[in-house]
């Protein structure tokens, strides 16, 4: 069995972006770890009851899914880009020395949120054989409301060419992405209930499944 990781810029990332392929995981028996990188804090205008609901559902989220273990680096959310990449890149990389994981999830680099590509950054540095070997295969997920709202004119675009199965998961996806309390909206926001199972059926026509998600290849070792 394969020790995952999965890395989110913020709390709901991960589900948005792969919710049904780690729940496939940890139905086959693999161990599923969850990185966040960033979180509120009174600095930045929450308040402590709103930090504190936030935890609780940290907390629901994770048994939810049935992670291994939870890891947060506790970064201040959407400042990552005040944030010097060394410390971005160890806390990471101290989370890869204690977990060892075999398979990475990453955010994809241009996203338009500056916040997953400082996330990328730091990961993709993490990668290198010769820094943690243990990562033999690593991908970069798409999330709703940011990777679609990518404009850079140089970027060619989410490109998929891995598609995972998620059909017996995608209810299941759903129920914990409800977890995030005001993260969902009412559609046609892009975090809502219908673009999450458009993105779903959409992908899963691509793999022949009837609901599926996709992945960018970076890298995978034989």
């Amino acid at each position: 069995m394969s020790t995952i990781l999965v890395i989110a810029p913020h709390p709901d990332d991960e589900t948005l972006g792969c919710g049904g392929t780690l729940l496939r995981a940890v139905a086959e028996g693999h161990s599923v770890h969850w990185l966040t990188m960033t979180a509120m804090q009174p600095s930045l205008g929450f308040t402590p009851e709103r930090i504190a609901s936030r935890n609780e559902e940290l907390a629901s989220v994770s048994k939810a899914y049935g992670f291994t273990q939870a890891h947060h680096a506790d970064f201040p959310t959407t400042r990552l880009d005040t944030v010097p990449m060394g410390d971005l890149i160890g806390a990471v990389g101290r989370v890869i020395r204690d977990v060892q994981p075999n398979t990475v999830y990453l955010p994809y680099r241009n996203d338009a949120h500056s916040d997953h590509a400082a996330v990328f950054d730091a990961a993709a540095a993490c990668c290198k054989s010769f820094r943690h070997p243990s990562i033999k295969r690593a991908y970069v997920y798409e999330t709703l409301s940011e990777t679609e709202f990518g404009l850079r004119t140089d970027d060619p675009g989410f490109r998929a060419n891995v598609f995972v199965d998620i059909s017996p998961w995608l209810e299941r996806k759903l129920e914990i992405m409800k977890l995030y309390a005001g993260e969902l909206g009412t559609f046609p926001f892009p975090r809502s209930e219908p673009c999450i199972r458009a993105q779903a059926v959409l992908r899963g026509s691509q793999a022949g499944a009837h609901a599926a998600e996709a992945f960018m290849l970076l890298k995978e070792i034989q």
